[in-house]
């Protein structure tokens, strides 16, 4: 044992010796000139090294240089500027001049991917058929230059494709290390900074840069992200996933595929492309096993101050400040920069508390021209259909949409977006509607359009119609009406015409129709002041008891109802006094020319009708 240890002792003294020795007979900055000529030899780039460079032994033996900065031909700005820089070189090759570099470290180090940082090419310069990535065959120059790993902390990151908007990366980590056939492992995590957001990202990959910078390959293998800020709830959204992408130089194209990604409580699966042409074209088809919209998207403001939020949109958001400009910026400009293809497809989607099932949709955008092609779900046991288009290629966006309702709750609805109607039925609509922006506000200020609605089970809380009407003839005549203590109107259905222009619906020809009641009507609603008018001619059919024949005449006379005022607390006027009046008058009349024609040949039958006649 003890020889052991004397041995391990010697080969440890010899270590420190050799190294030592290496480092006080070995001149760092001798690699100073050779590592600049490599770098332009290989890539161009202009590799700038300040200060002194020196050695740097426990616990990797390492060369340490100050600030440095990478620039491409012809750019005005730096590609890469760092504060420090550290080499680790192998041991051995240095023995026979060779700097065989294992690492790059570069700490404290500004990244810019902008126009500014391009390569600028002579108008005159030949262009090469194809680029060869692989390493050079080291020439027999007294060095030879490798390196197979790159670490990078601290640093940003900041990238502006032409005049677009900056992305910000902070806080980057990188640690990726290749093989000999340029197969690496990547190990990354940042946080982008845009439109008031923050996202932190970390990922693990395999990447495959053998036929780089022709095709570029990467496995991402475990990938996890949190987004925050603007317009977003206060936790947050985050989740996990993987995906596979590609980079294809010649094309200008990243495809995606195998992707699995959650946010939230939402699952995301499928596969996509971009090509980043100058005018660039998507290609996204994407399947979800849940997606809660409720928790995605911030919601717009409640129509009611007092309504209460549904599940999962009652969490408070930071809003996005507002940004001074010259003039105003047209909704949905982004929309004329590139072209699309989105089919997209949800088992389960949850907006505004509302649970949608088998949710299908296809979008295409030309250059602006949002088409909807298809946009249907199922809703409960309903249907519904939401075709259209958005045309945003002029300074004034035009959305047209062409809604189709089969058994819709609109019960559910109108919860949904916090209308005090307390309306339940199952719903059928036909129509078409325009306007210029696509959120609730929108549609309830500035949209038109019209539409056929009828409406199944009906059931309206608050007002009985047929027991106003019976309570009001109960107290004029002798016929008397069974008991009802339910306070709402029940038919089996209701159908009519609708308008919407400005935030105010019309409708026209509503007929109604139950066993115990007929209706017919029309009238205004004022979806921005929540209050309405509305006239009905209601016939109570069923119910009565009393004088047989005024019942009949009951049955067959329509009674003016008035419905009006807030929707929270609706007023009534009910023109009863009218209806038996005139039913009175036709009585008195009728009974008055039969004793006419009973005494048609009396002085005073005949002085009778005279007067009859005169009115």
């Amino acid at each position: 044992m003890r020889r052991i240890l004397t041995t391990l002792m010697i080969l440890l003294v010899v270590l420190v010796a050799g190294l030592s020795a290496l480092v006080m007979l070995v001149n760092p900055n001798d690699f100073r000139a050779y590592m600049v000529r490599q770098v332009a030899e290989r890539s161009g780039y202009q590799l700038k090294l300040d200060g002194p460079l020196r050695w740097h032994v426990w616990p990797q033996l390492s060369i340490i240089s100050g600030r440095m900065s990478l620039t491409a031909p012809g750019a005005s700005q730096p590609l890469i500027v760092a504060d420090n820089m550290r080499l680790d070189v192998s041991l051995l090759p240095l023995l026979s001049h060779q700097l065989q570099v294992k690492q790059v470290m570069l700490k404290g180090s500004v990244i810019q991917l902008t126009p500014q940082t391009e390569a600028v090419h002579e108008k005159d310069a030949p262009v090469a058929p194809k680029e060869n990535s692989l390493p050079q065959v080291a020439e027999d120059r007294g060095w030879s230059f490798d390196i197979a790993g790159l670490q990078v902390a601290d640093s940003v990151l900041v990238f502006q494709h032409d005049s677009d908007e900056q992305v910000t990366i902070r806080n980057i980590r990188l640690k990726m290390q290749q093989n000999p056939q340029h197969q690496a492992d990547v190990d990354f995590s940042g946080n982008i900074t845009r439109n008031q957001r923050d996202l932190a990202l970390s990922l693990k990959a395999q990447v495959d840069a053998g036929d780089y910078p022709h095709v570029l390959t990467a496995s991402i293998e475990q990938l996890n992200w949190k987004l925050q800020g603007a317009d977003l709830p206060a936790q947050g959204i985050g989740g996990e996933g993987s995906l596979r992408a590609q980079w294809q130089e010649e094309q200008k194209k990243i495809a995606f595929s195998q992707l699995n990604l959650t946010a939230s409580d939402s699952a995301l699966s499928g596969e996509g492309s971009v090509v980043l042409a100058d005018h660039p074209l998507w290609a996204l088809n994407l399947q979800f096993e849940k997606l809660n919209l409720d928790n995605l998207l911030q919601r717009e403001d409640a129509v009611t101050s007092g309504s209460v939020s549904q599940q999962g949109q009652s969490q408070k958001s930071q809003p996005r400040p507002v940004i001074a400009a010259d003039g105003e910026v047209a909704d949905y400009r982004d929309l004329k920069g590139f072209d699309a293809q989105l089919v997209l497809k949800a088992k389960q989607l949850q907006w505004r508390g509302m649970p949608f099932s088998q949710v299908s949709t296809q979008v295409t955008n030309q250059a602006g021209l949002l088409k909807f092609n298809e946009l249907q779900a199922n809703l409960g046991s309903g249907h519904l259909s939401l075709p259209g288009s958005l045309d945003a290629r002029t300074s004034t966006p035009v959305a047209v949409f062409r809604p189709q309702l089969e058994n819709i709750e609109i019960d559910a609805v109108l919860k949904a977006f916090d209308y005090p109607i307390a309306l339940t039925g199952k719903t059928n609509l036909s129509g078409e509607f325009s306007g210029h922006k696509i959120d609730a506000q929108a549609f309830r200020r500035n949209w038109q359009g019209q539409a056929q609605i009828r409406i199944a089970d009906v059931r309206a809380e608050g007002l009985n119609f047929q027991q106003l009407v019976q309570q009001a003839v109960e107290r004029s005549t002798n016929v008397r009406a069974q008991e009802n203590y339910e306070s709402a109107t029940r038919l089996d259905s209701l159908s009519g015409n609708m308008s919407l222009a400005s935030g105010k619906v019309a409708l026209e020809s509503l007929s109604g129709r139950s066993p115990l009641l007929a209706l017919d009507g029309k009238g205004t609603l004022d979806l921005l002041q929540q209050q309405g008018d509305m006239l009905f001619n209601v016939r109570v059919l069923d119910g009565w008891q009393g004088d047989p024949e005024l019942i009949e005449k009951l049955k067959s006379t329509a009674i003016p109802l008035r419905v009006y005022g807030k929707w929270q607390a609706l007023n009534y006027s009910l023109q009863m006094d009218q209806a038996l009046r005139k039913y009175l008058q036709d009585e008195a009349k009728r009974r008055i020319n039969e004793w006419v024609e009973r005494n048609k040949d009396s002085r005073d039958a005949q002085d009778v009708k005279k007067l009859l006649d005169k009115k």
